[in-house]
């Protein structure tokens, strides 16, 4: 090696590289490099950005949805739809109990889940009690759970629709048929908050709000001594009554193009429009069963269609199971009195028969309750209400 040749380095023979070469080659390395990364962040910050993004177009629709679920089953625009909507929006949010009034088959339950849905409560359960098909022998240990052995039957515990709803709702359907006998129990709950189970004495907390419907008269049964007082006084802090479809006769065509939609969907069948003597027929018909009767006759046109043009003549209406006008609407208050009359007396007549035949005992194994297969509390009611005295 001469003087003035370049030192050789250890990689390679013949590879010849100087530090100031090293030097320049680092440095653009390191500069490559930051830009490199510059770019990959501004990258990453870019994905970001678009994910951000993709996440708010993803959330808005969902939002959309979760809004509209509130009324998903609710079909019309008409003025009486309208406040009762504005009701139920307006007592949700609160934990007050709620009465929902209304004939048969105008949508009481789906009033009942609105209320749920827009309450604080809408992530517990939502439990649901048909008064009216349970029992009434049973509809206690319903409510309110029963231990094993606690009567004949009660093979395992159960546990009752007040402690399953615990923080979430409870609905009870067709409260007027509650019996009177557990009237006073439904009345605790409501006040106090608490219950015990069948054959247990250990007393349980519920923090269910309740919400009670009934196409009844409470008040009416309130006078007749068919309901207690102050139980439909405790129920009855915010009623909400649904119109009938008479009530809003707007939203038939509505309601019909609904319904006509889903069942042709869901059968694969093609209805493409309605005649307007059908739209007619529809509209000026009284509709006694309601929703739930119009949307049977829609059901079974669309069964029986096929073509594409829906058509039901006004006696189709009357001859498939619709009460007619005379009978779906109340008796007029001359004959509902005279009925009262007539039916009171009959029973007067019967209790005096039964206690006649035992000489005025009332309770015991032979006395007029058992005759009459009534609680000794409900007939000794019955005789104050209809004036019965012991004649001496």
């Amino acid at each position: 090696m001469t003087t003035g040749d370049r030192p050789m380095t250890g990689r390679s023979k013949g590879h010849v590289v100087d530090d100031h070469h090293i030097g320049v080659r680092g440095r653009a390395f390191v500069a490559t490099r930051h830009v490199w990364l510059k770019r990959y962040m501004g990258t990453q910050n870019h994905l970001a950005e678009l994910k951000g993004d993709l996440v708010e177009e993803k959330l808005y629709p969902e939002e959309e949805i979760r809004a509209g679920k509130n009324f998903e089953e609710t079909v019309g625009k008409s003025a009486a739809l309208r406040l009762l909507l504005n009701h139920v929006e307006t007592v949700a949010p609160t934990a007050s109990t709620v009465l929902i009034c209304g004939e048969t088959g105008t949508g009481k339950e789906l009033v009942a889940r609105a209320l749920h849905n827009l309450s604080p409560r809408r992530s517990n359960a939502f439990v649901k009690v048909n008064c009216a098909a349970i029992p009434a022998g049973l509809l206690e240990s319903e409510l309110f759970g029963h231990e094993k052995g606690a009567f004949t039957g009660a093979i395992a515990q159960r546990i009752g629709r007040f402690e399953l709803a615990n923080r979430g709702s409870i609905f009870l359907d067709e409260i007027g048929d509650v019996s009177l006998e557990l009237q006073p129990k439904l009345l605790r709950v409501l006040q106090e908050r608490e219950f015990e189970r069948l054959g247990n004495t250990r007393t349980l907390r519920t923090d269910a709000r309740l919400i009670a419907a009934t196409n009844r008269d409470l008040a009416a049964m309130v006078m007749e001594q068919r309901f207690r007082s102050d139980l439909f006084y405790r129920l009855n802090v915010f009623p909400i009554r649904v119109p009938s479809l008479r009530e809003r006769r707007e939203d038939i065509p509505t309601l019909v193009s609904h319904f006509v939609s889903r069942f042709a969907r869901h059968m694969n069948k093609r209805i493409e429009s309605i005649t307007s003597e059908t739209m007619s027929a529809l509209c000026n018909y009284h509709w006694p069963g309601n929703i739930r009767e119009l949307q049977n006759v829609l059901e079974r046109a669309v069964i029986l269609s096929s073509e594409p043009v829906l058509r039901i003549s006004p006696s189709d209406l009357t001859a498939s199971g619709g009460l007619s006008s005379k009978q779906s609407h109340p008796a007029k208050p001359e004959s509902e009195w005279n009925l009262r009359r007539l039916l009171e007396e009959t029973e007067r007549q019967r209790i005096l028969e039964a206690l006649d035949e035992t000489r005025w005992v009332i309770a015991g194994p032979r006395g007029a309750a058992i005759q009459l297969g009534v609680k000794r509390s409900t007939l000794q009611a019955r005789i104050q209400k209809l004036g019965i005295a012991r004649s001496r």
